[in-house]
Parts: C-alpha cells; structure tokens; sequence
C-alpha cells in the first residue's frame, strides 16, 4: 500500500528495516562532564555489603528503575523516588485526566460531531503494593521516609534491603552469585504477577551482562562492570496474554476498549476495521496518559470517545493492549492519522519536568514499537514516529486545541538508542539538512506554566531546542500565525510548541551566522544556537521539497485528501481544507513520505457501511514546523537537499 517517492527513500526504509534486526542495546554512556566517581558508586558498595546482596544486583535494577539518578529527591509519575525508585505514590497523586482536557476531539473528524470523553474516574483509594514500596524499605532498615525520599545512600540501602528481604522470603540464602537472585529481582517492582516480573528481571540481567557507565544528573560517575557470564538458573521468557499483539520480550495483557452502540449513529469508543490490507499502518504516535495507571485503564474501558491500542506503566514497563492493531483508535485528534496509526499511552505527565520515565517502561516501550515497526515495515524515524505534539491538527480551526503530549521532557536520543536506530550524523557540513540532537542532560531551556500558568519549571534536561527570529536570543522567537492568527508572539510555556524543535526532527539548512543555525520553519527562517564545541544538531542529507518553477507559494495541508472524484456514491466528498500557512518559493522541507490521499469514511455503528477512499492524487509528509504536515505532490519539486 506505501507509494515510494525515489529510489532514496526505499534506501532510507530498508536501512530503517535493517535497524530491527540489531539488539535492543542500553543508552550509550553520557560524556564525561561531572565529578569523578565518587558517593553513589560508595553508597552502592556499602549497601551491598550490609544487606548482603551482590553489588552488580543492586546496580542493574537501580539501573532499570532510575539509570541511577537522583531527580533531587523529586518524584517519578508514578511517586518513585531516588536511585531505587521507591515508590510513595501518596505524596505525589495527581487525576488530571489527559483526554477530557482541552478542546481537541480525539477521533478528529469532522465527518461526525466532535465528542469529548468523560473525565476519568479517580484512582482507586488503596495503592497496589508497587506503588508502596518506600514504606516497606522504612520498616526493613529504620530509615525514615523522608531519609528515603531525598538521601540518596539511604534510598539505596532501601532498595538493598528490599531484595534482601525478597530472597529470604523466597527462601534462598544471601548468596554472592548475581545468578542466584534472579527471583528477588522479578518480586522487586511489586507488579504481582509473573510474567511481568519475568520481563523486568530479563530486563535487569540483560543490563548486568552488557554492563553500563554513565555520569548520573548530578554528576556522578556510576559504573557497573559487564558479567556476560551470569545465567540465573531461573531465567524464563514472559508469556504475553493470548490474543494481545505483542513481542514475546514483554509482559502484555489485555483489557479491551469497548464497541459500544448508543443509538442513532453514535458510538464508541474506536471502528472496526481491516488494517493494514484496508488501508496501511503508517505511524506510531507516542503519548502521555496524564493520569496515573488505575484511572487511565478505566478511562480506556469507558465506552465513550476516546481509545488506543496500549497503555504502558512506568513501574516496571507493563503493557496492557486495548484495541487490535486491525481497527482504528480515537487518539490523536487527526483522523487521516488515527485512520493510520497505533496509539502507544505512556504513563507520565508532560508538565512535570522531574516526573521522570523509568528505563523499564522506556525498554518496554522501545521493544513494542520495534515489533510493530518491524511488522507494519515503519520507518523507525521522527516523521514515522510521532509525538502527539507532532500530529498536525487537521484544519485551520483545530489547530490551537492539538494536544502538546509526550512534551519536552521526553528523551528521544535515548529512546531511538533503544529503538537500534540512534541519531547520528548521516553527512559532512554540506549535506543540506541538520538532525536536532542536544544533550539531554545538559539541554535546559527555560520553561514556564508546569505548576502555574507564567510560573518558571523546575530547570530540567530536554528534548527542545528553542527557535528565535534572528542569529541570538535577542531576537523574537518565531511565530506561530495557526496557533495565533493574530500574529501575537510565541512564549515558552511548556504547551507552547510554536517556537521549537525536538530531537530527531529533520529540517533544511537555510543560513548560518557563527554559533546559529538557520532553517526553514513555518514558512520562516528560525535559528537556534549549535555551537561548534557543543552542536545542537548533527549533519544531515536526504529529499527536500520546494515550490515548482513559477510558484511563489503552494497550500500546506494537515491530512492527504482524496480527489473529489475518488470518492464512491454514498461517501460524502471531504472539503480539501489547507491550513493557515504557505510553503515560499526557495524555501526547503524535509521529505518523510509519498502517499495517496485517503479518507477512512466510517460514521455508522456497522463496519459494514464503511469505507477506504483512496485517490490518485499524492502527497507528501513533510516536516514543517514542530508538527508535521502535508502538500501536494503536483505543486512542488523534490530534490536532494545538498544540491
């Protein structure tokens, strides 16, 4: 069903499909940029010995949990705190339910009326014992909770005990074999079931075996030695539920998002369909729940409005799948892009910049998108793989209300390192484009509006490089005229997009002036600082779009539209829709793909009525702005983006 652009662009996908088949490999260690090794190695090693339990143990599932930093005593999005990931989700329960916010329609249709769902029922008032585990560690060692919570020694010699206690109750003697330990492991991340443990542990000895180091977020160096010859006896292989489409290294259940008739048309909460013989699978949209893991699995089994294929818990990476790779999910407020996506809802918050992701949901996470960009031939790339807050809106009047979800905090490098397809440089100076790729530790743009609307966040690294109107920060940022008509300035509110980029994004090089970088961006020259010494970005090359000959503009579009003769008797033709913005002459933008204009015509409860409009008109995805967008292939020109 995928129409090539060039010969290029079937390169670029067999390349991405060769990236598959590499290892899932851990995080390339940071650059050396903090102190020497010093307290958190120490308080390891003392941990270790007190509580008798291999160091290397201790290490690869603070690893797992953390990559061993601290967060400044601050809490993950599930109340897990420091190296350990203890977890005291009291202190850190939030219920804002990410789907009943804002006033995007997620089915994104206007075909059919838009509906919102209800909001999410709150969480349930007694924890599951995973999001317990710091009051556990304060019994076992006499530590206080708030020694716990912001020591970081303490928070390891919480988690030290904590598997020592799992050993005996198991038990098993303290032994020094790492080999030894594999069950304690598994009990660690207090999931309750075991095939989840099975993966987490898997995921642990796999980060034993192949070793780590990496300077932590305050600058400690951590190490853990590779012991490629460690083999618990036990170690098994997780068993993803029947009839759940996932890859046999996860734990997968699967809890169905409901069909529902409510008369007279409406329904809920997805459409059945036949993908990909239908109509192609051509995206994987990354999420954030905004809610905790309870409340988000009864918001997905409410019949109304909203739905995805799976959710993921930061814990210990558990993946529950909802709706059938086959059918459509309401997700992303676009319905040329749910028509041919799946849906990834990752457990998290977007405005909590230390709310931090674990490494196991990360790993988890990365292993199912590989599966399924594997299955579905995906390029594994950011134009393939998008951000919620990459999906355009699909007209004028939606754009302003797009969700901004997995947000700035996301770690994308670390992510596509863990995908088996990191980003790297794939040219000299003279390639024509640039990859966005900071450091994330050391990239903190500041940002406003995490706890209160103008308040400066908490400084954090980011994904987001931030774009001004001239070669410095003196200038304005850019401007977003779709989510401002009034040509009113960008600002740096965490939920304002129209003025950055984010890692992995591709664009065309238009200027430079010393340490900035111009591209081309909503139709303007934005810049960004890439400082020789420390870039920003990394060399690029590929196809670029530009206005044929004689064209001083060409309509941007947020979806591919079928031709108004494609559509069959019965299909009511779709009003081709440009956005606000114009693609100028000599202006450059990054090809992602060449695709027929389609429109997934499904408004009745019966599949039967439904339809796959697909025209003989092409488009291409390109890459923008910060979201991605569409024009017609018959009004530009493509070329390869050094020449």
């Amino acid at each position: 069903m995928r129409r090539p652009v060039t010969d290029p662009l079937r390169a670029a996908r067999a390349l991405a499909s060769a990236a598959l088949l590499l290892p899932l490999l851990g995080a390339a260690p940071a650059a050396p940029s903090g102190t020497a090794e010093g307290g958190l190695q120490r308080a390891f090693a003392t941990a270790a010995a007190e509580y008798r339990v291999p160091q290397s143990v201790l290490l690869g599932v603070s690893y797992l949990q953390s990559r061993w930093d601290t967060h400044a005593g601050a809490p993950s999005v599930t109340g897990g705190y420091g190296p350990m990931h203890l977890t005291d989700a009291r202190t850190a329960l939030e219920n804002a339910p990410h789907h009943s916010e804002g006033t995007e329609d997620p089915r994104g249709d206007d075909a059919r009326t838009a509906l919102l769902p209800t909001a999410g029922p709150p969480a349930p008032a007694e924890l599951p014992a995973r999001l317990r585990t710091l009051l556990r560690a304060a019994e076992l060692t006499g530590l206080s909770p708030e020694e716990l919570r912001t020591d970081p020694a303490a928070n390891v010699a919480g988690g030290a005990a904590l598997l020592a206690a799992a050993q005996r109750e198991l038990g098993k003697p303290l032994s020094e074999d790492p080999a030894d330990w594999y069950e304690a492991v598994a009990r660690f991340a207090g999931a309750g079931d075991a095939t989840t443990g099975t993966a987490y542990a898997n995921d642990v000895y796999d980060v034993i075996r192949t070793g780590q180091e990496r300077f932590t977020d305050d600058g400690q160096r951590v190490a853990l030695a590779p012991q490629p010859a460690v083999a618990p006896a036990e170690e098994r292989r997780p068993r993803p539920a029947a009839g759940t489409e996932c890859p046999p290294t996860v734990s997968c259940e699967w809890i169905p998002a409901p069909y529902k008739e409510f008369g007279d048309d409406d329904y809920g909460n997805h459409d059945l369909g036949d993908r990909p013989v239908s109509q192609p699978i051509e995206y994987i949209v990354v999420h954030d729940t905004e809610g905790r893991w309870e409340g988000v699995l009864n918001m997905v089994q409410d019949p109304t409005y909203v739905s995805w294929q799976y959710s993921l818990r930061s814990t210990d990476g558990h993946i529950a799948q909802h709706v059938k790779a086959k059918d459509v999910a309401w997700h992303a407020g676009n319905w040329y892009v749910n028509a041919k996506s799946i849906g990834l809802e990752h457990e998290g918050f977007l405005a909590s910049p230390d709310a931090w992701y674990t490494e196991a949901m990360y790993r988890s996470s990365a292993r199912l998108v590989r599966y399924l960009a594997k299955k579905y031939d995906i390029p594994l790339d950011r134009q393939h793989i998008l951000g919620h807050d990459t999906v355009p809106g699909p007209t004028t009047a939606t754009i302003r209300g797009m969700h901004t979800d997995p947000g700035p905090y996301w770690d994308w490098a670390h992510y596509f390192r863990l995908l088996g397809s990191p980003i790297e440089p794939t040219a000299g100076p003279n390639g024509g484009l640039v990859t966005i790729r900071p450091e994330y530790a050391v990239n903190r743009p500041a940002f406003t509006g995490c706890v209160k609307r103008g308040e400066p966040c908490a400084v954090h690294g980011s994904s987001a490089v931030r774009l001004y109107s001239g070669p410095g920060t003196s200038y304005p940022l850019i401007k977003d005229i779709g989510l401002r008509p009034g040509g009113q300035d960008s600002t740096i509110d965490v939920n304002d997009i129209g003025s950055r980029v984010s890692t992995g994004q591709q664009y065309a090089v238009a200027d430079r002036a010393g340490d900035w970088t111009a591209i081309w961006y909503l139709g303007q020259k934005a810049w960004f600082r890439n400082p020789k010494a420390q870039p920003t970005a990394v060399h690029a090359k590929g196809l670029v779009v530009t206005p044929k000959d004689g064209r001083a503009s060409v309509p941007v579009y947020g979806r591919a539209y079928p031709e108004a003769s494609a559509y069959p008797a019965g299909v009511p033709v779709q009003a081709v829709s440009p956005l606000p913005y114009k693609l100028l002459a000599g202006q450059k933008y990054v090809v992602g793909d060449k695709v027929p204009g389609q429109y997934y015509y499904a408004v009745t409860f019966d599949p039967a009525d439904h339809r796959v409009v697909t025209g003989k008109d092409l488009y291409y995805e390109i890459q923008f702005g910060h979201r991605v967008a569409f024009v017609r292939a018959a009004d530009v020109a493509v070329a390869a983006s050094g020449s």
